[in-house]
């Protein structure tokens, strides 16, 4: 009569000594927001920017971008901050928790992002609302940015 339970020996696993992997800042086409469009030489070719410079502007651009609001990015892709004004609009100090705490989770989910931390709001007779913080990425010094709403 066959054997109801086979028994077999497991193959043994080799485990490489790798080392982790680096992270890599890939370069990317420079934008400029004030114009609204990417940057261009004397001879109409897009200038890149290289790596750190490439995540500096990414993360400039999570900060300015509303959540849900851009059919071709992902609900993790921006700040809410329309609903930080909105839901705290009488205590300023609400905001820029709201605000501080939208910004740190947009950020953090790049992974080459190491922290973002000591944020600083200047509000300015009420129209405008600028925001300072510091970012880390790896490989790199702390970068202070600043955010205007």
């Amino acid at each position: 009569m066959p054997n109801l339970y086979p028994t077999f020996t497991l193959p043994k696993i080799i485990i490489q000594n790798t080392e982790p992997s680096k992270r890599i800042y890939k370069p990317a086409p420079m934008f400029d927001y004030d114009s609204g469009d990417f940057v261009r030489d004397n001879a109409g070719r897009l200038v890149m920017a290289d790596g750190k410079e490439a995540y500096i502007e990414w993360c400039l651009k999570q900060c300015v971008t509303e959540r849900g609001t851009r059919l071709a990015y992902s609900d993790k892709i921006g700040v809410e901050i329309i609903a930080a004004f909105k839901d705290n609009e009488s205590d300023p100090k609400a905001v820029q928790s709201a605000i501080e705490k939208t910004i740190t989770e947009a950020l953090m989910i790049h992974p080459a992002t190491e922290y973002v931390r000591k944020f600083k709001f200047t509000w300015d007779g009420g129209s405008h609302l600028f925001v300072s913080f510091i970012v880390k990425g790896y490989d790199w010094e702390e970068e202070t940015l600043t955010v205007t709403y």
